[in-house]
């Protein structure tokens, strides 16, 4: 592969270290996949909506590799993400005498990947994976750094494992099959870096949002590379979400009680992250580690990108009572991901009666 095409963000886990590669029409390209492990199965993992547009483009690409390419269509949406749906993957794969020399690859965005991710980690104990991400959120988050699983009806990703691709492959191209508001949905992840990580990208950010809604390939190449080089030194330092990798749940606890509280699929996760933030920005504000500008700034650059700012009205006892299943909660106290100075956040835990103050404003 030319190297002038293509990005290389390198992912630094020891012997399960990885390259995410970030350039236009690699989709397509046999060399794309050079120096995968060899395997006689391929089993492409998507759903309903991409399979149309891409399957064919990437089957095509493996074919020269592999002598089988298999396709497992899923029903699209976060509704889906749930074990009934995993169990197709796994029916697929047993119906087509899959062995452990199989590679899965994973095309689609954040539900896709989370669900190919996972079967993989359990088919025959373990076979290996390449995250194939088709939307922006999966491009600069959820297809970086391992994270599988499936939603539960009592919280949303609590069934799952780390288990860490071969390799990602960003396609800047195949965003422009995307519907407006999904593509706004990815733009939250992307924002978020900013205020927990790097105060010039969240500048860049706010100065380069037409570009980026335009879907202006420079601007996207630049987004998507600082936000998985963000992504990758706070993995390599946590790769199991211990301390720091907690930080890139910003907005997400607040976020998840909405999709939860809501039904999965009603809100895009984008979009519940998007207003989580505005939220935790609040939260943040109150607890005095930032001033009403800062807030106020936040705000803005989410609503800019077309993102709501304004949540569901649930009640406030409601989103607490989700908020208690979230991941990051110790001993039924609730602990959120807060912005202590401009670049820089924390995890901080808070008055149960402050938070509601938040929800209540931000739901009124």
């Amino acid at each position: 592969m030319n190297s002038h095409d293509v990005e290389r963000v390198a992912i630094d886990l020891g012997e399960r270290s990885y390259d995410i590669l970030i350039g236009s029409g690699l989709l397509g390209r046999a060399d794309t996949f050079e120096g995968l492990p060899a395997g006689a199965a391929a089993a492409i993992v998507t759903n309903e909506t991409v399979a149309p547009l891409l399957a064919a483009r990437l089957t095509q690409a493996l074919r020269p590799t592999f002598a089988q390419v298999q396709l497992i269509v899923l029903p699209d949406g976060e509704a889906h993400k749930n074990l009934a749906t995993l169990n197709t993957i796994f029916d697929a794969l047993l119906g087509a005498a899959c062995d452990r020399k199989t590679i899965v690859f994973a095309l689609g965005g954040g539900v896709v990947g989370d669900m190919a991710g996972f079967a993989a980690a359990c088919y025959m104990r373990g076979v290996p994976y390449v995250q194939v991400p088709t939307t922006l959120l999966a491009q600069v988050d959820s297809s970086v750094g391992g994270k599988t699983a499936v939603n539960h009806p009592l919280g949303k990703n609590m069934i799952g494992v780390f288990n860490q691709p071969l390799r990602v492959i960003a396609d800047l191209e195949v965003l422009d099959t995307l519907p407006a508001r999904e593509f706004s949905a990815g733009l939250a992840e992307v924002i978020k870096y900013g205020p927990i990580a790097d105060e010039s990208f969240l500048q860049w950010i706010e100065g380069n949002l037409p570009a980026l809604l335009d879907r202006d390939r420079a601007a996207l190449r630049h987004a998507v590379r600082r936000s998985c080089e963000i992504k990758a030194d706070i993995v390599a330092r946590d790769e199991r979400e211990a301390a720091v990798r907690e930080l890139l749940n910003f907005g997400h606890t607040f976020g998840h009680a909405i999709e939860s509280g809501l039904g999965y699929g009603e809100w895009l996760h984008g979009e519940a992250v998007g207003c989580g933030m505005v939220m935790a920005a609040d939260l943040s504000r109150r607890l005095g580690l930032i001033d009403r500008a800062y807030q106020d700034r936040i705000a803005r650059v989410v609503e800019r990108a077309g993102l709501p700012v304004r949540g569901p009205r649930l009640g406030s006892a409601r989103y607490l009572e989700l908020m208690r299943v979230d991941k990051k909660a110790r001993d039924g106290e609730i602990r959120f991901v807060v912005i202590e100075s401009p670049g820089r956040a924390g995890v901080r835990t808070a008055p149960d009666a402050l938070v509601a103050q938040v929800i209540d404003d931000a739901t009124a």
